[in-house]
């Protein structure tokens, strides 16, 4: 059972928050002509529920059921925005100095909207995309800080008052060796936005392109240690990015099921078609299996959050952070198709139902936080650098097969490099199964059979049909 204070917000999700993100979608924000960013009034309506259920400041578990929730509005313009402070409270807690932490931290766990500050994460540059290590902005000194200069090419939540920051500090050498990580304060100035992105989704959400001009920056812990610091930001983001992807699915899965037995077409409700309860079922079992696998991530935070985690704890978190985000996002686009395929041409329509939003959230979910490729890559040369494929293998409850197959990319990374990312999905696809044994049987076998049998096929399975029906009930 939900904890009350979630159950609580799922009806400020319903009855505040959902209709506010319908507005500010059809209103994104825009750049004034003195710089500032204009909301619509529904987004700080919006804005002002989000805060006041302290989903910044609370723990993982709390945290991620609050989340799961909100995400079921679409991105609304504060998933983001509450994902990134979130990672950076973290980051105060962890990294920072004692006068850091006291300056800028209680702001940002303020659950008034109206002094409550925000955090955002600005990596991304034109030339480098996730290739952090090419970053060119530059951290000269200047007495006791450190001033800001060059341009950061992706920027969300532009309207933010703490932002976290990749610089090479000048004379650093080249590569994430010679990259620091640094605090800025909207308050110092020293940077300007050039213009706002128009985005395929996300589209309440504030994203710009910034020039930086002799910020006022302060070291987020060491500058050697900048890269890992950046790095456990964005794992804060690529953990809270799965949940999401995971409550959008949820909502369009339930959207979908509603319209099946209301909707009539040649003489009976469409539930009672083969192919529709077919549809049906897989949105079931892809939508908890996301959710379980993100479950089992959310313990590893909240064991690592407490000091209570394992070695082994703290390598397969590493590993499956970035698997899991991989996995999940991709997931999520499919299972919204599969709804809007549902409602046919009624999906399309803005306002019949929240499914081209989510659509278009779910598709720049996959994108934020690092593409496929990039997380894929992360977790092979992880594999190999911890020495960890068994660790990953027997807490995944992989098959022998898959242990060899991914013993085989490890020790061969230039043939990994092509076949891993299907052996990654794999992985997580037996972790899904593994974990849905328990409370989810139905999703559990359909999980496997569609992702896990080699050579599977529904027609030759005489147990399908039973399935179908089984997980559609």
């Amino acid at each position: 059972m939900l904890p009350a204070v979630t159950s609580d917000f799922a009806q400020v999700v319903r009855d505040v928050i959902d209709p506010a993100v319908e507005e500010c979608e059809r209103n994104p924000p825009k750049l004034g002509a003195n710089g500032q960013i204009e909301f619509d009034p529904a987004y700080h309506r919006a804005g002002h529920a989000v805060w006041a259920s302290g989903i910044v400041g609370a723990g993982p578990v709390e945290q991620a059921s609050l989340f799961h929730l909100l995400a079921q509005a679409g991105e609304g313009g504060h998933a983001c925005p509450v994902v990134c402070t979130a990672g950076l409270v973290r980051a105060l807690r962890t990294n920072a100095s004692d006068e850091l932490r006291e300056r800028f931290l209680p702001p940002l766990l303020e659950t008034d909207y109206d002094r409550a500050q925000r955090g955002a994460q600005f990596l991304t540059e034109r030339h480098g995309g996730s290739d952090v290590g090419a970053n060119r902005v530059e951290a000269v000194p200047d007495g006791g800080v450190w001033r800001l200069h060059g341009e950061k090419w992706f920027c969300s939540v532009a309207d933010a008052d703490q932002f976290v920051v990749t610089a090479r500090p000048r004379g650093a050498p080249a590569g994430t060796r010679g990259i620091g990580c640094f605090l800025v304060p909207r308050e110092g100035g020293g940077f300007w936005i050039r213009r706002l992105k128009d985005k395929l989704g996300t589209r309440a959400l504030a994203t710009g392109e910034i020039e930086f001009d002799g910020a006022v920056a302060y070291p987020l812990g060491p500058l050697e240690h900048g890269f890992r610091t950046a790095v456990n930001v964005l794992n804060t983001s690529r953990w809270l990015n799965a949940v999401g992807s995971s409550g959008l699915m949820r909502r369009a899965q339930r959207v979908a099921a509603e319209f099946a037995q209301e909707r009539e077409a040649f003489g009976r409700v469409i539930l009672d078609f083969p192919l529709v309860r077919e549809n049906l079922a897989v949105m079931k079992a892809e939508t908890d299996a996301a959710l379980a696998s993100t479950t089992e991530l959310t313990e590893l935070v909240e064991r690592i959050d407490r000091g209570e985690a394992s070695d082994e704890d703290v390598a397969w978190h590493r590993l499956l952070v970035n698997a899991n985000k991989f996995v999940t996002s991709i997931a999520a686009t499919k299972v919204v198709r599969r709804a809007i395929e549902t409602l046919g041409g009624n999906g399309t329509i803005e306002d019949f139902s929240p499914l081209p939003r989510l659509y278009r959230d779910a598709i720049v979910f996959e994108s934020w936080e690092g593409t496929h490729n990039v997380l894929c890559a992360q977790v092979l040369r992880d594999l190999e650098r911890m020495d960890a494929v068994e660790l990953a293998a027997e807490r995944a409850g992989a098959s022998e097969e898959l242990a060899d197959r991914l013993r085989r990319s490890v020790a061969d990374p230039s043939s990994g490099a092509l076949y891993f990312r299907r052996q990654l999905d794999e992985l997580v696809r037996a972790l899904q199964v593994k974990v849905l044994r328990r409370t989810e049987p139905h999703s559990a076998e359909l999980i496997e059979r569609r992702h896990l049998v080699p050579g599977w096929s529904p027609e030759a399975d005489p147990g399908y049909p039973d399935l179908v029906d089984q997980l559609v009930a």
